[in-house]
This record gives C-alpha cells, structure tokens and sequence, in this order.
C-alpha cells in the first residue's frame, strides 16, 4: 500500500492543487514547495458570516487556486480576469459560522470579496476569510485524544483519506448500472488529501492506526459524503441523476450517512510524498 496522490484545498470547496511532497501538521497538509498556507485555511462566507460551499453554490468548483511567492493566484475559466492576493493576517476580524462551530477569523478586504462575487454570480455579498492563528477551532472532543486539538477551516478533521480499489469498486458498480459509457468518476469528487492505492475495496474501513515515514495517523471516523460528490470538480455542473452519490447509497448507507473515506487525526509531524509506503499499526 503505498501514496499515489496528495492535494490541499487552500481555500475551502474551491479548487485544490496536487502536490508530490507534503509538510504534515497537526492543523492539516502543506505544500512541501510553497508552504505558506494550510489545507482549508480560506473559506468564503456569505453576509452573515456563514460559510459557503458547493453544496450552495457548485459554480465554487471552477475556481482555480495557485500559490507563488506566498500569494494567492484566482482564477476561473469565464471572462473575469485573474486576481492576485497577498493574504492578510492582520485586518479586521470577523465571527464566521462553519457547521456547529462560531470563530474569528480574519477578513481578506473589498476587492477580492468583489471578485469571489462576480465569479461566483452571487446575488448577495460575500466575504473571503482567512483562519486566525489566535484562536483555536478545536476538533470535537469525541474522536480525540488530548484537548484543543486543531482544525482548519475543514469540515471536521485536519486530513481525509481515499483509496483507489474503493473508487474502482464503485467505478465498476457504475458500469453495471448503466453501460460501458458511463464516464469514469474521478478522486476528485471526493476531495481527499491522502490518496492511498490498495487492491482490497474498502479495506481503510477496518484502519485504527496507520503508519507513513514514521508519520503516525489515528483513523477515527469515516467520511459522510453529501452533494458535492456529484458536482464536476472543474466545469461546477451537477450531475442530473445525482451519481455517483445514489450508486453509492445501495451498499454504503449507514444510520451516520453515506460513507466514502476516511478521517484521519496526526500525532506528530513531517513530510510524505508520493510514493511513500503505508504500514497498519499492527505491522
């Protein structure tokens, strides 16, 4: 078993970027190269402070995000030009709401507040934050194993993990369903940061503990997917006949929701690349 891909999502439900090195920290991935940002360490939020996904608003897909000389490079395949942002980290503060959680992060300014509007063909304004590191956003309690432990702005753990059998499982489930046409669903639907290539479907389910470069990693929760799965992940179009997520649910419903991955929670810190073996604890 070993690494086949990493991404982050600098900027929460937009684009992400695929790495072949990763810094691993406890508040979730860098980009070994350009390591000036975490995974999810953005989001954008609407009027209310309340923020905003592709679950309201699949056109956030085809937002390209790319980070140079601790910049931020936003684009999008309509007419609207480019925009170059040098993140803040001192500018006003605001409350933003992400699930149950109520915190302070740090408002991006006017104009790429604007851009993110006109790009996103939103009605209403919104607002590009960025996370404090004043004020901690703790994972919930239940699944830890020491108090305050961090999370960017991702939904609830600081790294989520695929593996490849189990997207070929489902892949295969598709064919049968439909025909040798139904287009291939990529790993990009489920917007994993450690892509883990295996033979056995499904076989992260049964994880507690993995191991990678000394690395270790506590498996606590698998991942309940929601709409976004069946969203393209470049053109923002959301699939009519709501694939892969209905296939998903005749054989991986559970009273929890639909799951596909798994949450993982770092115990230390360093680098993995593709590649890079993955050992179970109990080897």
């Amino acid at each position: 078993m070993k690494i086949s891909h990493l991404f982050i999502y600098p900027i929460k439900s937009c684009q992400g970027i695929s790495l072949t090195k990763a810094k691993v920290t406890l508040k979730g991935l860098k980009n070994f190269y350009q390591p000036a940002f975490h995974d999810r360490e953005f989001m954008v939020v609407d009027e209310y402070g309340k923020f905003l996904t592709q679950r309201q608003c699949p056109p956030m897909a085809t937002i390209k995000v790319e980070i140079r000389d601790e910049k931020i490079y936003l684009s999008t395949e309509n007419k609207l030009e480019s925009f170059e942002l040098i993140p803040l980290e001192n500018n006003q503060e605001i409350p933003v709401d992400i699930w149950r959680d109520t915190t302070i992060a740090i408002d991006q300014g006017d104009k790429v507040a604007k851009w993110f509007q006109e790009a996103l063909n939103l009605d209403k304004s919104c607002r590009l934050v960025r996370q404090s590191s004043q004020y901690i956003r703790a994972i919930n309690p239940q699944y830890t194993t020491a108090e305050n432990q961090p999370v960017s702005f991702a939904d609830g753990f600081p790294y989520l993990l695929t593996n490849t059998a189990s997207l070929a499982d489902l892949n295969h489930r598709l064919k049968a369903k439909y025909s040798d046409d139904f287009p291939l669903i990529n790993m990009g639907r489920f917007r994993s940061n450690i892509v883990v290539e295996t033979s056995e479907p499904f076989i992260e389910d049964t994880w507690q503990k993995i191991t990678i470069n000394n690395l270790s990693f506590q498996v606590v929760k698998p991942c309940s997917r929601c709409v976004i799965t069946t969203t393209d992940q470049y053109t923002g179009e959301v699939d009519r006949t709501k694939e892969p997520l209905l296939t998903l649910s005749t054989f991986r419903h559970t009273p929890d929701g639909i799951m596909f991955g798994q949450n993982l929670i770092p115990d230390n810190e360093g680098i993995i690349s593709i590649g890079d073996t993955l050992h179970l604890d109990s080897e």
